[in-house]
């Protein structure tokens, strides 16, 4: 039995060298059941221990003693997408996805699994073996091997779960981002801003276009724009099995870095990223080495459209005649209370109808990883999301996280419809491009009637 020591004013706790949550984190449930009702584990289950409500009961009998801290009970932590639905419902303040991430860092202090060291610690903070993992990817995708495999319909042969895994990727880059985009990108006009673009590990390796049209849009927007070649992972992985020492080092090392970029704002286009790197003060708090420098560091970052809305934004003279809807990310409306900037940015652009989605801010089931590891309670998630986005008649769905990306890829080629998957910031590079494209050709025509009219009077 653990030896509880209470302590209130801290977030965790030192018990038998094991760190956990403060009981004030579980003790004051007052199993209300507001949690059920915007929980999507328990929607599809309506098990207590899918439940919010269930995960804080199994959190208390787990630290208390009374239920051993088992496989089984730490999976009831992992089945939780964290999507933070809960922590906003709760009356009392208690925050159960954030408890379940905590539970994940107590079970792999019982027992550490060496494939996290592995993935979390040498593989995923590192860009260049991140590259060179992903190699096969680009080569499947350069060579015209992924055209083949569904004109021939091959993957109709593959296992479902296979084909939706290769149904996530997006069209992929012929070389990582960060490898081809400069460190420094000038302001298209008189530079009013300098600003540090963190490159997320998917938007460099999957997402190349999205981030591209990102840092076209700042400069365009009188921003000289600043990225870093060595960031490495936000973190989010390893925070979600529990490696929150590997958390704490690749923020000191995205700390530092953005320190000698000397930057006044820190700009990022993935959901994840940007919740994560405003979190880096709280985590870094008890530091004293780093806790001033984490603070200043997460006062600086912001979400594209959150920057975008905040400066005299440039209006596209570029039309886009398309339906378009908008699917939340978990980590931007809830981890970031970020969620009116990406509608209004959409709206500014001429010929867009925008509809509004039905529970757009409700989890589309990606969670990171759920659709690997949790297939089935994954698509039953996703497939509620594709219902609703079905009833918005879109042809763009809009949504500014990789994950949430790749997942809504997975629903629509499920279902077979004509909509396609944008980051909102896509769309406004492509208002901005086809305006000009639309005024040159016009001063283009002006110039060929002036020479052609002086040919008549000559």
């Amino acid at each position: 039995m653990l030896i509880v020591h209470r302590q209130t004013k801290d977030m965790t706790v030192q018990t038998d060298n094991l760190t956990r949550p403060s009981e004030d984190q579980y003790l004051n449930c007052i199993r209300c059941g507001l949690c059920l009702s915007v929980c999507p584990t328990y929607r599809e289950y309506l098990s207590e221990t899918a439940s919010p409500r269930g995960r804080v009961a199994l959190t208390r009998k787990g630290l208390d003693g009374e239920l051993e801290l088992s496989p089984n009970l730490m999976e009831q932590m992992y089945s939780c997408f964290a999507c933070m639905a809960c922590n906003d419902a709760c009356p009392v303040g208690i925050h159960p996805a954030d408890l379940a991430l905590e539970m994940r860092q107590v079970q792999e202090q019982i027992r550490p699994a060496g494939w996290k060291e592995t993935l979390f610690g040498k593989l995923i903070p590192n860009p260049n073996r991140m590259e060179l993992a992903t190699l096969p990817l680009r080569i499947y995708e350069k060579l015209g091997l992924r055209r083949i495999v569904h004109v021939l319909g091959l993957m109709k042969l593959m296992p479902a779960k296979i084909r939706d895994m290769e149904a996530m990727l997006p069209r992929l880059p012929q070389r990582p981002l960060r490898q081809v985009l400069p460190e420094v990108t000038n302001s298209a006009g008189e530079s009013r801003y300098r600003v540090g673009f963190f490159l997320g590990c998917a938007q460099s390796l999957m997402f190349a276009e999205e981030s591209n049209a990102t840092v076209r849009v700042l400069a365009r927007n009188g921003c000289t724009v600043i990225t870093p070649k060595e960031t490495v992972c936000c973190g989010m992985p390893a925070a979600g099995y529990g490696r929150q020492d590997l958390v704490m080092a690749q923020a000191q090392h995205n700390i530092a870095l953005f320190e000698q970029a000397r930057v006044e704002i820190i700009v990022t286009d993935c959901a994840t990223c940007g919740s994560t790197l405003k979190d880096c003060g709280q985590l870094l708090k008890d530091d004293p080495a780093w806790a001033e420098r984490a603070s200043a560091f997460s006062k600086k970052v912001r979400d594209v459209s959150e920057y975008l809305m905040s400066i005299p934004l440039e209006k596209p003279q570029g039309r886009i005649e398309a339906r378009v809807t908008y699917h939340d990310p978990c980590h931007l409306r809830r981890g970031q209370g970020v969620w009116k900037q990406p509608r209004t940015l959409l709206q500014m652009i001429d010929g867009i109808e925008f509809v509004e989605m039905s529970e757009a801010d409700w989890c589309c089931g990606s969670a990171g990883s759920q659709l690997i590891t949790h297939y089935e309670t994954s698509l039953k998630v996703l497939g509620r999301k594709m219902d609703n986005l079905e009833n918005t008649q879109a042809e763009y769905i809009a949504s500014g996280c990789p994950g949430c990306q790749m997942q809504l890829n997975v629903g629509i080629r499920q279902r077979g419809l004509n909509v396609q998957v944008v980051h909102p910031i896509e769309l406004l590079d492509q208002a901005y491009r086809s305006g000009d494209f639309s005024r040159s050709r016009e001063e283009t025509t002006e110039v060929v009637t002036t020479i052609n009219k002086e040919k008549s009077d000559g």
